[in-house]
This record gives structure tokens, C-alpha cells and sequence, in this order.
């Protein structure tokens, strides 16, 4: 199964040049370090960033320099920094072309939980909200299965939700899933070495299977 830098790097190749990205706290932070050669695109943080580079070297750590998650960050060059305030205003005027989060639980119809664990202190929703609510392209960063081993993808979410009936798309240490307009996750690829039967098995939602899934192409 696929680590958080493999889910990293497959949705990495989802970016297209031209897009203004914003990257959720978590395993889409590792996004920045594997932006595929060639493609120009523009980070975006709900901080006041805009033109975020990949992860500094010990050496060139800025302090004053962190994304959403208070996570050291470089600057590419021509980037900008502003209020949040601006940033949201990005973030509502639907000017993001994808957004990828992290979540807790998926729903069959695309209903994402990632903001809260009832019973526990959360610090609060933080921008996730505004951006699956304005968002073009949503794609999910998550593992499969939560530690215990029960499903994340499930036919309903059980935790409180964040937005309903907005993500597009899923890439998990196990498989690449599209949320299908009519409900349901279509399974579109397998992570190396994980079989079809494996991923059937840890998907409480519908999941269509259709012909041979082919295996991730992560390292070319």
C-alpha cells in the first residue's frame, strides 16, 4: 500500500498547469514537494499565501514563513502574502481551481467529516468549510481504513459533516476512486501490490468495478 508521500505524489499528477491550488492540512501539504516538471501552477494557503514552494532544507527554515498547518514553507519566486481576509475572499469567489483535503470519512455521495471527532477539543473548522463549499475540484488525501480497520469510505458519514455532495475525487493508501454523480465510489485504480478483492473488502460504500483496474504509476 502507498504511503502518504505515494498518495502525495499520484495526486501531484491531477495538477494541471494554470491551476490555482489550495493544499488542506496533513498528507495535501506533501502535495508541494512532488509537483510533476513542467507544469505551472500557484499554491495557495488560506493564511495570505500565494506561491508556495516545496518543503525548505534544514538550512533555509524561515519561521515567519508557514502554510495552514504551521508548517515551515519556501516562497517561489513572484509569490505574494496578504491578509486572510483577502485569502478567503480567493477562497469564496470560486477563483481555486482544485482543492485537496485530508477527511476523516467519505460518503458514497461525496460527503466529506474533517473538522471534528466528537469528544474531542478542536482548535475549530478552521477554512475547510468555505472550501468545499467554493470549490471547482475537490480531491481527498485519506488512508482507507481507520487504525482499528473499519472502512473511511462509507455509504454515510458518521461524523459530523463539512460539506455535502463535493468531492470528486479519492486517493487513499489503497486505490484512486471517482464519487459517481449517481452515488457510489468508482474504482479507477489499484495501489501497487493491493488487488481488487482487498480494496472491495475495506469499502463499506458501493464501489463499481468496471474491466481491469490497472496499478498506480507513482515513480515515472
Amino acid at each position: 500500500m502507498l504511503d502518504k508521500h505515494g498518495i502525495a505524489k499520484r495526486i501531484a499528477k491531477e495538477i494541471k498547469s494554470g491551476y490555482y491550488v489550495n493544499l488542506g492540512i496533513g498528507i495535501p501539504t506533501l502535495v508541494a514537494n512532488y509537483i510533476p516538471e513542467g507544469v505551472e501552477m500557484v499554491l495557495q494557503s488560506e493564511n495570505g499565501l500565494l506561491g508556495i514552494g516545496p518543503f525548505p532544507e534544514e538550512a533555509a527554515v524561515d519561521a515567519d514563513l508557514i502554510n495552514a498547518g504551521k508548517q515551515t514553507i519556501t516562497m517561489r519566486e513572484g509569490s505574494s502574502l496578504f491578509s486572510s481576509a483577502e485569502s478567503f475572499a480567493m477562497i469564496r469567489g470560486g477563483h481555486i481551481d482544485l482543492t485537496i483535503l485530508g477527511a476523516m470519512e467519505v460518503s458514497e455521495k461525496g460527503d466529506i467529516a474533517n473538522w471534528k471527532i466528537p469528544g474531542k477539543m478542536v482548535k475549530g473548522m478552521g477554512g475547510a468549510m468555505d472550501l468545499v463549499s467554493s470549490a471547482k475540484n475537490i480531491i481527498v488525501a485519506m488512508q482507507h481504513k481507520s487504525k482499528s480497520g473499519k472502512s473511511k469510505l462509507l455509504r454515510e458519514c458518521t461524523l459530523p459533516i463539512t460539506g455535502l455532495a463535493c468531492v470528486k475525487h479519492i486517493v487513499t493508501d489503497m486505490a484512486m476512486l471517482e464519487v459517481m454523480d449517481e452515488g457510489g465510489f468508482k474504482l479507477l485504480e489499484r495501489a501497487p501490490g493491493v488487488s481488487v478483492e482487498e480494496i472491495q473488502e475495506a469499502t463499506e460504500g458501493r464501489l463499481f468495478v468496471e474491466g481491469e483496474i490497472p496499478e498506480m504509476q507513482i515513480d515515472e
